[in-house]
This record gives C-alpha cells, sequence and structure tokens, in this order.
C-alpha cells in the first residue's frame, strides 16, 4: 500500500476521521490529493501529513501551528528547521499541559477534600451509608 492511492472512504477509515474532516483539511490545504473527476485521491505523502496533522492535534497544536510545521518540511534544509520549530512549539506546549496537570491535581484534590466532609457528614445524618465510603 506504500505508492497506492487511497480514497477518502479507505483514508477515513484508517485514519479514523470523518471524510468531512478530511475535506476540511484540503480546503485549508494541509491535504492536497489528487482529484479524479469527483473523487479525490490520496497518495504516500497526504497519508504521512494526516498522520502529522492528528499527532500534533493530540498534541495540542492548533491547525495554524501544525501548517507551519508542515510547510517547513519543503525549505529544504534537512528539515533543520522543522526539527528546531517543532521542539519549540513542543516545549511550550509541554509547559502548558504540565501546568494544567497541577491545576487538575489540585482540583481533584480539593474534590476529595469535600467529599471526605461531606461523606462524613452524611454518615452522621444518615444519608450516607457507610458502604458508600468510596
Amino acid at each position: 500500500m506504500a505508492n497506492e492511492m487511497m480514497t477518502i472512504q479507505q483514508m477515513s477509515a484508517d485514519f479514523e476521521v470523518t471524510p468531512r474532516t478530511l475535506r476540511y483539511y484540503e480546503s485549508i490545504k494541509l491535504l492536497c490529493p489528487l482529484r479524479s473527476g469527483q473523487h479525490r485521491l490520496f497518495n504516500k505523502r497526504d497519508r504521512v501529513r494526516l498522520k502529522l496533522i492528528l499527532r500534533g492535534k493530540r498534541f495540542g497544536f492548533s491547525l495554524e501551528e501544525i501548517r507551519q510545521l508542515l510547510d517547513l518540511y519543503e525549505i529544504g534544509d534537512q528539515q533543520h528547521t522543522q526539527f528546531q520549530r517543532t521542539y519549540e512549539l513542543a516545549q511550550s506546549r509541554l509547559q502548558i499541559m504540565e501546568k494544567q496537570r497541577a491545576e487538575l491535581d489540585e482540583t481533584i484534590h480539593e474534590l476529595k477534600h469535600l467529599l471526605k466532609e461531606a461523606r462524613a457528614h452524611g454518615t452522621k445524618n444518615g444519608w450516607v451509608e457507610s458502604g458508600d465510603l468510596n
């Protein structure tokens, strides 16, 4: 399948995205499938780009950031600039995610404390049974 062309249905199934998503990525020039009449045909390059797009989205990059990274591939400097920019964006994104995780951990801690207090009150007043302590 390395050089094989794929239809939009095949791409959708292989990458677990909707045809609408693929058409949207095409409309904003992230993907550039070939056309055969009304049919879109995706080649190996499109598959690699879609894999990178989906990875970037999973990491929390915006579509514009993903576009910039993909465009840097075309510069012709053995991807030096692309790797450097990806590293910078990934570092920034990791800092943001670690901050979000710390905030989430604090919120979870506070919620557990609230539940513990409510459980103690509920047990004392009969609206929480002793078996409901988890």
